[in-house]
This record gives C-alpha cells, sequence and structure tokens, in this order.
C-alpha cells in the first residue's frame, strides 16, 4: 500500500508546476499605497462588519461617551502583488522540488517581505492620534495596529456609534452599523477587526444526560493511544520528548493540579515523567503601551475549556511540554489571539505548534475579522508553525451551535476555514450501533481505566434527530416530514440540538451577507488550496472544505465521551471533584479534544522528522491521496473496525452524517426566511442542500467527505510515512 518517498515527492513537483505562480523567492513588492491627501468629508464604508445581533429588539442605546474600547486591531491591507507573492511562498515552502522547502521566515523577515510601508503605518497611525486614540503597537509582520480610545473617537473617526445591547438577558456593546473611513485611507486599511465584545466558543460539549444504550463507556488516555495506534511510537521511545504544544485561551487553568491529578490518575506521570506543564501570558517584543497588550485573565467560565486542552494535549503526547498561553479578552478583542499575535511575533522562533478550540462562524465574524485570522494564520505557517483549529460542534451550521434548532443555513468556522490551519472535525465510535461493543471493549479496565482492545469503527459524531444513525436507532425510517424522527415525541424531548461534528465549505470568508449570520448576498468563500486537489473525494467546488482531518469528539449519546479533571466547584462551570474513579469526574465531548490530541500527535511526528512542519495539510492529504487512488480504499473503510487493513494511515469514515434538524429564522419577531432547510410537510426540518428533495447536509462516504475529512489516523502509521521521518526504515 505504501509509496515511496520519491512518488510523494514526484506527486508534489507535479502539481506544483501545475499550480504554483514563479515568483522568485526572494521578491520584495512592498510599496506605498496610500497615494492622497485625506479628506475627512469623503468616507467609504467598511461593509460586513456589523455583528448579527445588532437588531432593534436588542438596542439599549449608546454606550457613554468616555467609555474605553480596549486593544481594538485595526487591519492593513497588503499589495496585491504582496497577496500573491504570499500565497505562493507558502505552497514553495512545502514543495520538496522547492528550492524555498522548509526554508522559514522570521517574523521580521515576514515583515520585510509582506507588512505594510512605514509611510502607511506613519499615516494611518497619525490618523487614529488625531482622532484621539491612542496607538499602543504595531505588528508590522502581519500589518496590524493595537489601539485605544473612548466610544466618542470612534463616532468621530468610523462615523459609527458603540451602543448597549441585550442578547438572551446578557449585557453586550457593539457598533450599531459599519464604519466608515476617509476615501484616501481605503486603500491602505482593511478595517477594524472587532468594534464588539462578543467573544468566540469553547468548542465542547458536556456528557450527553440520554444515551442510545443502558451503558456509558469513558475514553481514558489508555483507550485512545489503542484505538488510533500511538503504542508502537511511545515504544520506540517516541512521546513528544523536546517537543512544544501551545495551547491558547482566555482563561487561566482552575488548578495546575488537575492536570497533575489526570496525569497520576491515567499513568501518565509514571509512565512518562518528562512531561511538563506551564502557564504564560505573552506579552508583544515591542509594545508602547508599557504593559497590559496580554492581561491575566484569571479564572473565567472557560476553564474547563482549559483543562481539556492541556490535559488531552498531553494524553496523546505525554512527553511533551505542554503551554497554556493565556490573555485576557478586552471589550473589543478575543485574549486567545492576542496571545497567538504576540507569539508569533516575539523576538526569538515562535512555538512549533499551536492548538484553537474555539470558534464563530464566517458570516459572524465580518469580513475584515475573517480577514485577520487568515493572515495571522498564514504568519504562523511561513515561520513553519502548524495551527490545529477545532471544526465546532454544530454539524454543518456554526452560528446556531448547542442551539435548539439551526436556523442560519450551512455556516462554518471562521477559524477553522483558512487555507493555513489543519482542520479537525469529530467522529463517534459505532460498536453500539452495530452491537458489537463486546468486540472492541474489555469488560474490564486495566490498572489506568483503559479497557479498548483495537481500532474501533467510527461514524460522524451527530446528538441530533438529524442523524441517519439515530434515526434508524429510534425507530424510523427518516428524519424529517411527519413521521420522522425530528417530528416525533422522543426525538422532540432529547434530539432536537444542534449539536455534531462540524463540517462543510468555506462560504463567507469575504464579502457580506444580506441577513447578518447566514451565508448570502456578496458573500463567497476561500478558495480551494492546493493540497485539496490531491485527495479523492474532495467536491469540485473551487472553495476551502472542512474538515481536513477527525477523531473521536462522542459525549455520550452512544455511550461513549471523555473524561476531564477540572475540579472548580463554580456553578455552571462544568467542574466536578476529581476523586476516586473517573467515571464521576467531568466528561464530554467535541472537537475541542480532537484538535489538542492532534497537535500531540503532530508533536510526536515532528520529533522523528523536524521540528517545524508548516501547514501538515500539504502531507495529509498527499499521504490520503496515495491511500485512497481514484476510487477509494476498502481496506481501509472504517466500518472494518478491527478488520481493517494493518497498513492504513486514513481510517476512511464512510456511514453516517452531520446533519441537524432547523427551522426558520426569525428576527424581531419577523421571518426573514428558511436557508438550506427541508420540511416535506411538517414542523421540523432537517438541514439540506436542497430545500425541495432530502439531501442531508452532509453525509459521509468514499474518500473526502464534509463530514469526517479525510478520515481518522493510525498515529504509528502517519509517522513512519512522513517524509523525513527517521521511523521510515522500519516499514515493510
Amino acid at each position: 500500500m505504501f509509496r515511496t518517498a520519491h512518488t510523494l515527492v514526484a506527486l508534489v513537483g507535479l502539481v506544483a508546476t501545475i499550480f504554483l505562480s514563479n515568483v522568485p523567492v526572494n521578491a520584495q513588492t512592498q510599496r506605498r499605497l496610500i497615494t492622497q491627501s485625506i479628506d475627512e468629508r469623503s468616507v467609504v464604508r467598511l461593509a460586513g462588519n456589523t455583528r448579527p445581533e445588532v437588531t432593534a429588539a436588542n438596542d439599549r442605546g449608546p454606550v457613554s461617551e468616555d467609555l474605553q474600547l480596549e486593544h481594538m486591531y485595526l487591519l492593513l491591507n497588503r499589495s496585491p502583488e504582496q497577496e500573491q507573492a504570499a500565497e505562493d511562498l507558502v505552497n514553495q515552502l512545502h514543495d520538496e522540488k522547492s528550492p524555498a522547502y522548509h526554508k522559514w521566515l522570521t517574523s521580521d523577515e515576514v515583515a520585510a517581505r509582506f507588512g505594510p510601508s512605514e509611510d502607511d503605518v506613519n499615516t494611518v497611525t497619525a490618523w487614529l492620534e488625531t482622532h484621539g486614540f491612542t496607538v499602543n503597537n504595531i505588528y508590522q509582520a502581519n500589518g496590524v495596529i493595537d489601539f485605544s480610545g473612548p466610544a466618542s473617537a470612534i463616532r468621530d473617526a468610523f462615523h459609527t456609534e458603540i451602543h448597549n445591547l441585550s442578547v438572551n438577558g446578557e449585557p453586550h456593546i457593539a457598533n450599531v452599523s459599519d464604519p466608515s473611513i476617509p476615501a484616501a485611507l481605503a486603500s491602505a486599511i482593511h478595517g477594524v477587526i472587532s468594534m464588539n465584545d462578543f467573544r468566540p466558543r469553547p468548542a465542547l460539549k458536556p456528557k450527553a444526560a440520554y444515551t442510545l444504550n443502558a451503558n456509558a463507556q469513558l475514553l481514558a488516555p489508555g483507550d485512545l493511544q489503542t484505538i488510533y495506534n500511538i503504542n508502537p511510537l511511545y515504544a520506540r521511545e517516541y512521546s513528544g520528548q523536546g517537543q512544544t504544544v501551545v495551547v491558547v485561551e482566555d482563561s487561566d487553568l482552575y488548578s495546575a493540579a488537575d492536570w497533575h491529578t489526570f496525569r497520576k490518575t491515567f499513568g501518565l506521570l509514571k509512565k512518562f515523567p518528562e512531561g511538563s506543564l506551564t502557564q504564560i501570558h505573552p506579552q508583544p517584543s515591542n509594545n508602547r503601551f508599557n504593559g497590559g497588550a496580554c492581561a491575566d485573565p484569571g479564572v473565567n467560565g472557560n476553564d474547563f475549556e482549559a483543562a481539556v486542552d492541556v490535559e488531552w494535549a498531553s494524553a496523546s503526547a505525554p512527553s511533551a511540554a505542554i503551554v497554556l498561553a493565556s490573555c485576557a479578552d478586552s471589550n473589543t478583542n478575543f485574549g486567545g489571539f492576542i496571545a497567538v499575535q504576540n507569539l508569533l511575533t516575539a523576538h526569538g522562533r515562535p512555538p512549533a505548534i499551536i492548538s484553537i478550540s474555539y470558534l464563530e462562524s464566517e458570516s459572524e465574524m465580518g469580513s475584515s475579522f475573517n480577514a485577520y485570522v487568515n493572515q495571522l494564520y498564514q504568519l504562523a505557517v511561513l515561520q513553519g508553525v502548524t495551527i490545529f483549529t477545532a471544526t465546532g460542534d454544530a454539524g454543518p451550521d456554526t452560528s446556531d451551535q448547542f442551539a435548539r434548532a439551526a436556523v442560519s443555513g450551512i455556516n462554518i468556522s471562521g477559524f477553522s476555514s483558512t487555507p493555513y490551519d489543519v482542520a479537525v472535525g469529530g467522529t463517534d465510535y459505532a460498536d453500539t450501533f452495530f452491537g458489537t461493543a463486546s468486540s472492541y471493549w474489555s469488560s474490564t479496565n486495566g490498572t489506568y481505566y483503559n479497557s479498548a482492545l483495537s481500532y474501533i469503527p467510527e461514524i460522524p459524531w451527530n446528538d441530533s434527530c438529524g442523524s441517519q444513525q439515530i434515526t434508524l436507532m429510534l425507530g424510523f425510517a427518516r428524519s424529517y416530514g411527519p413521521g420522522g424522527s425530528c417530528n416525533s415525541a422522543v426525538g422532540e424531548e432529547f434530539f432536537l440540538k444542534v449539536t455534531s461534528g462540524s463540517g462543510g465549505p468555506s462560504g463567507c470568508s469575504i464579502g457580506t451577507p444580506t441577513i447578518p449570520g447566514v451565508v448570502g448576498g456578496n458573500c463567497r468563500g476561500y478558495r480551494k488550496p492546493l493540497f485539496q486537489y490531491f485527495v479523492y473525494g474532495n467536491p469540485s467546488d473551487g472553495v476551502r472544505d472542512v474538515p481536513d482531518v477527525s477523531l473521536f469528539a462522542g459525549n455520550g449519546v452512544w455511550g461513549h465521551y471523555y473524561v476531564v479533571c477540572d475540579s472548580d466547584p463554580t456553578p455552571g462551570f462544568l467542574g466536578a471533584p476529581c476523586v476516586g474513579a473517573p467515571d464521576g469526574w467531568s466528561g464530554g465531548g467535541g472537537t475541542s479534544f480532537a484538535a489538542p490530541i492532534l497537535a500531540g500527535i503532530q508533536a510526536i511526528i515532528n520529533q522523528t522528522s523536524e521540528r517545524y512542519q508548516g501547514n501538515p495539510d500539504f502531507v495529509y492529504y498527499l499521504l490520503a491521496g496515495l491511500e485512497y487512488g481514484f476510487k477509494g480504499n476498502s481496506s481501509c473503510n472504517s466500518t472494518l473496525g478491527n478488520q481493517t487493513s494493518a497498513d492504513c494511515i486514513f481510517y476512511d469514515v464512510t456511514l453516517g452524517d452531520n446533519d441537524v434538524n432547523c427551522l426558520p429564522l426569525v428576527v424581531d419577531g419577523s421571518t426573514l426566511g428558511s436557508f438550506d432547510c427541508y420540511y416535506d410537510g411538517a414542523t421540523n426540518g432537517v438541514l439540506s442542500t436542497s430545500t425541495k428533495s432530502y439531501k442531508p447536509a452532509f453525509v459521509a462516504g468514499k474518500g473526502y467527505d464534509y463530514a469526517s475529512g479525510i478520515g481518522t489516523i493510525n498515529a504509528y502509521n502517519l509517522a513512519r510515512s512522513w517524509p523525513g521521518s527517521r521511523l521510515r526504515k522500519t516499514w515493510r
């Protein structure tokens, strides 16, 4: 099954020849974009930068004139030549036949080649200061100006007001219209990334209260290591020694002792004593504000997410250094991105691997925020840094994660849809559905609560009545229509929920939706990246598709879930005492678990080859392309479970879907429409790519699919197939 490295290199070279522009590696294209004097009377609106929550019913009037908006980010444009050169260089950095292969840049080199001109920065900075803003810092590498100022200055400079809002009983602030800037600056300014305090959501779901079988089987680290074949790497003394995995948060851990308890309980401390945990608050290297850019967030409602990330990154890479990088949210900025921004632009080399388990849909984020995330991740890849992101837990509709129904149509997370991150989706185990649990789980636990016997067949993680498997298990022939599971008594009581592993096409990373939060208007997605042309099954849709790869993310609806040690006793914060057997601890699921686990596995792969890999999607898709060929690979079909071929690098998830139930969108009492929803004459519909017939969004199939990407992994086979891996010589 395995092809040689020569075959891999040849394929990269062939595709590179077809797709890459012949731009010199050392091309310098920095030039001034502002060529006119500023006339404040002539302004241009920065479209697509108003939150969907800004409605008449939510509006509570203007904020105080002197309310300070802290650490806003203003994103500067690149020239078209710079933009193209940066995209081309990313491809060359990952092409083994290119002279630029793995010759990663420093942030200063990125700034010199792809940053804004000093003249433009000075002009925009002076304009901000003229209007009463304080410029805190300038991040030249990705063209970001950090600035703060009062609400009155926002109105004066950007011609919009900041209002108080009440959204589902919670207070917020936001600009109530798109900002505008002088026309003379429009060529240089993309926009203000955020003028609101809406924050991204963690991609995790607590343990389900209702399961489809009588028993619940928690997943211990030893189970993970068996199912995805990580143990042979440990046996060869590759467990993350000398590697660092950074998880970014906007909260500290409730207690670092929880991480140690987790490792001790599950045998990681005894077997892999080298592992370590550090919490940091990364500051910018050039901070004009003299402190405060990354404030310590303390402990808040996201400390459970922080515990998930540090514990399960350590579960896959138990000898690695796990670093929690956290910054406090400002009233306009997500602390996690403040941390990433500072990590990538500090003096010295940045960390090789960063994991992000937060999300927000492309159409919610707005055009400037999407552009910022895209450029931030590109900055990482140009330096050789790998970004892992959780795709989310809302099936195809990220805007409505964990709501009772999807109302915004097909809509994926802008945190995972860029061409520069590894988007990690979620699966569930299918042994309960098949009635074969005894074949895959021992009747007794091991010393460290592990009981998995082998790889287990997988389906897309899906808790909704839109799931074909849940529909069948409940005794229905279909999910939709008057006789379907979503309109039954049991379906309506337990399974009307937007909870499922997220995936779908990029649809609104660029442009402005007509209805905020819904893909439409002049929205369009990111162009399909080079690596997605390599694999069977990836649709000819012309856009970036997610996820790339998946891992288990179930929260117990089929009886399997992850265990977490987070002893925070605060009501509503999901914590529980970490005492006694772990079945009494907190538990849950979601792609928040899958992303740091894959980050840990990649750290081990890096240990066998090179510390910095940039975007490993280039290799993942090439290897999947070789495995699946032109029609898929039946021997690696996940439904075979322990009968899959021993040579599989990826397990092809071909059964199930990540479809969820849906309803019309109602705003301020008015129905604005029904989006990507098929009803067939019933109240509750299911998301469908057609509103006239049942075409569920989305079904697993051979090769790539929106429900699971290229599938899940065999970690050992992936590591010894990796270009430059020291394990290659042991391959049969």
